[in-house]
């Protein structure tokens, strides 16, 4: 009976994607071999040869996070703290970060104008959420919520990784919201829960992982950057930002994808997602704001540099994965790597 339990728990796990170039089709190499017996992962120089942003470093970096989650089908759970898998995730890290530093140099120099940036939203509404509300079609919100799903089905998970890291009003609020997150003790409200209710109702599988292989370089970038963020100690402030940037736009932007999925006939699953957001992350933005980033900066002022970059950071790769979904859309092309 054991051994079927495990079974069954192994073939819930997502099997490996597909490769998309030297750093991740090394990486898919090592993790189908016995950890130990996989012959050279790939090195730095290749690392450094690499586009910070390219669906091949996120990828590679992607794959290594995942095996602090769930895992892979058929991987051994021994990879997740192998000492050489561990050093090229280290540069797979460096380089991301530089990169993100260097785009994000010129922009807020303190929290409050990092907030002011992205509390006013632009008057020309050119943002995806906007084009889902006035334009979208049945076909770009199936799209828009598998990419998603990459983030949604494990929504608070990253941001869990920094509570032991907090102290004081930051711990305390970071921890409240999260209770919301994971639905207030009820797995059925879980957020990851009424994401998998969402999918179902645009006729996606709800499976964790099914889309990565469809997934552009956008969006595994900002997936990996809230996995980075909480894997580290060190980078606490910045993880800090990122979820506080979230919580501040998320609700006009779920109020708008509300009505687009209203508008569309999705199912009441699928509104209800997003109908859900706008209440519960207006309320979270004020906690976020005031406990956990008030907080954290009362006990630790010399993170609001890192609390910046976090907000900025966050606000980069939207913007970039925004950009590139909305030119194919406009196109009346699909913004997946293959079709659904």
């Amino acid at each position: 009976m054991k051994t079927a339990q495990n079974a069954d728990v192994r073939l819930r796990e997502p099997i490996l994607p597909t490769g998309r170039g030297v750093l991740s089709d090394g990486v898919l190499r090592a993790l189908r071999a016995c950890p130990g017996r996989e012959g050279p992962l790939p090195s730095d120089g290749a690392v450094d040869e690499t586009d910070p942003y390219s669906e091949d470093l996120h990828l590679a970096l992607y794959l290594c996070y995942e095996l602090h989650y769930r895992g892979f089908h058929d991987v051994d759970p021994a990879w997740e703290w192998n000492p050489a898998l561990l050093g090229l995730r280290a540069g797979l890290e460096r380089r991301f970060l530089e990169a993100l530093r260097a785009d994000t140099e010129t922009r807020s120099r303190s929290a409050d104008e990092a907030f002011a940036g992205i509390l006013v939203e632009p008057l020309d509404g050119t943002g995806l959420s906007h084009f889902l509300r006035d334009e979208g079609e049945l076909w770009h919100l199936r799209e828009y919520a598998a990419q998603r799903s990459l983030y949604h089905l494990k929504e608070a998970d990253p941001h869990a990784w920094v509570i032991p890291r907090l102290r004081g009003r930051a711990k305390a609020g970071m921890a409240a919201v999260e209770f919301d997150e994971y639905g207030a003790g009820s797995a059925g409200r879980m957020h990851s829960r009424l994401f998998a209710d969402l999918m179902t109702d645009l006729g996606l599988d709800t499976a964790y992982g099914r889309y990565v292989d469809m997934a552009t370089e956008g969006m595994l970038a900002s997936v990996n950057l809230m996995s980075m963020f909480g894997l580290h100690r060190a980078l606490r402030g910045a993880l800090v930002g990122h979820f506080a940037a979230v919580e501040v736009t998320s609700s006009p932007a779920s109020q708008r994808l509300a009505e687009a999925m209203r508008r569309e006939g999705a199912g009441a699953a699928a509104v209800h997602f997003y109908a859900e957001h706008v209440e519960a992350d207006a309320v979270h933005e004020q906690v976020v704001r005031r406990e956990v980033v008030g907080g954290l900066l009362e006990e630790e002022p010399w993170l609001e540099a890192d609390v910046v970059f976090g907000i900025e950071s966050t606000d980069l790769l939207d913007a970039r994965l925004g950009e590139k979904t909305l030119s194919a859309w406009r196109q009346g092309c699909s913004s997946l790597r293959t079709p659904l």
